[in-house]
């Protein structure tokens, strides 16, 4: 039997998977969305969480809330585990759900370059669970350092390590000088919060590589002003819980540190090679699909690879950057394209439009490239306020969080700075 609507299911319910549901209004679709877990995050602002300057439900907002007055959506709350090309069936692990329409929008994780074991030991920043983990590592360090009376274990809690240079690296650092200078300044009685050292390691001759010269330089002089040690051209090779091994201009080195924090390269999610091995998608070398220029699949005009799982070079030769903006746009033309293709038209290709890229380094200071313009400083920091405040997916979110940013730009504080978990205390501050 035919279904009478058109069955679209969407994997994943970040900016990709979302924007795509949003843009399905035709009553003739019915289109299921799919996710393990029920929120939509706001991924750019997760350093803030990991840093206490944000609580995580101000940058996630609940699927069913943001898409309940679509009548034809629904959301369900699933992981896959495999697909079904042949009979159009997405895989759960506790059941299935069949489509005429796939869209995949199952995003990529933090890498370890073959080293998955250094993982425990150097949280990345991909997930709400991520960034609380990292808040707590970070909080319990000096809590650690305000009780170890052994001076070389002080410094080596108070040194904290941000392996990669990109934004999200660039990022964290600076947040975490601001917290050791400001925020925690007058909280403790045992050790001075302001002589913590952060380092940021980048593989690459400047930090933010895919940014000007310029703009590079200029965040490097910032971190700088903010006490924060920046070393380029230097690589990780092993990872300790109580130091790391790096490499630089071929000389090895050891850094005491009991809080390294990750933020070098990424994986695709498992579903690439679920897609490359049910579908016959080729893959690059970190597992992204390799779509069409509709983003389509070689073979399987039906499936759609949208986000930071789709490799797409048909607009410059290079991927496009796995960042929300390309997301957004993919996700957008992705259901213009699903109407087309029920319609039996055509499409031209996916065209990006690069409106430029940013990154926050600290208290009003941050660089922007936006392609017709270069800013730096306070009006770049603006800039960065006003685009992620409109981006924020719920209204509600909005408010709390520029409520939120206005208390701490005025008075240096930061409210949630919670430790939690299931084992609040490190075996070696724990009493005998």
């Amino acid at each position: 039997m035919v279904p009478e609507k058109t069955r679209v299911v969407i994997v994943g319910g970040g900016f990709g998977g979302l924007y795509a549901a949003q843009n399905l209004k035709d009553p003739a679709l019915e289109v299921t969305l799919l996710d393990r877990r029920n929120f939509h995050l706001f991924q750019p602002l997760l350093y803030q969480v990991a840093t206490g300057g944000l609580s995580p439900g101000d940058i996630c907002s609940p699927l069913r809330a943001i898409l309940n007055r679509r009548k034809n959506i629904r959301v369900l709350l699933a992981e896959v585990t495999d697909l079904d090309v042949e009979k159009r069936r997405v895989i759960l692990s506790d059941g299935a759900v069949d489509y005429d329409i796939l869209l995949v929008a199952a995003g990529v994780r933090h890498s370890y370059f073959g080293h998955e074991e250094w993982e425990s030991l150097a949280p990345g920043l991909k997930t709400v669970e991520d960034a609380v983990e990292i808040r707590r590592r970070i909080f319990l360090a000096f809590e650690a350092a305000e009780r170890d009376p052994d001076p070389e274990r002080r410094r080596e809690w108070l040194t904290f390590v941000v392996v990669g240079g990109g934004p999200t690296g660039v990022e964290l650092a600076g947040a975490l000088a601001e917290l050791s200078k400001d925020t925690l300044k007058g909280d403790f009685r045992s050790i001075n919060p302001a002589e913590a050292q952060i380092l940021l390691l980048e593989g690459a001759k400047q930090i933010l590589p895919a940014y000007p010269l310029e703009l590079s330089q200029n965040a490097a002089a910032v971190l700088k002003r903010l006490g924060v040690r920046v070393r380029t051209e230097t690589l990780v090779t092993e990872v300790y819980p109580q130091y790391l091994l790096a490499r630089s201009g071929g000389n090895g080195e050891k850094i005491p540190s009991r809080t390294v924090l990750w933020a070098a390269g990424v994986q695709a999610s498992s579903l690439g090679r679920i897609l490359s091995d049910r579908a016959g998608a080729s893959r690059d070398r970190i597992g992204r699909v390799i779509v069409e220029p509709d983003l389509s699949l070689p073979g399987h005009p039906e499936i759609f690879v949208i986000g930071d799982l789709a490799h797409f070079s048909h607009q410059t030769g290079e991927p496009l950057p796995g960042v929300a903006p390309v997301a957004m746009q993919q996700g957008r033309y992705a259901a213009r394209r699903v109407r087309q293709f029920l319609r039996g038209e055509s499409s031209p290709p996916f065209r990006y439009k690069d409106r430029g890229k940013m990154a926050v380094i600290g208290r009003a200071a941050a660089v922007a490239d936006l392609n017709w313009i270069r800013l730096s400083g306070f009006s770049a920091w603006l800039v960065w306020l006003f685009i992620h405040l409109m981006n924020l997916v719920e209204y509600e979110n909005r408010v709390l969080v520029l409520i939120q940013w206005a208390w701490n730009y005025f008075t240096r504080n930061r409210g949630a700075r919670l430790i939690t978990g299931k084992d609040p205390f490190p075996l070696s501050i724990k009493e005998p």
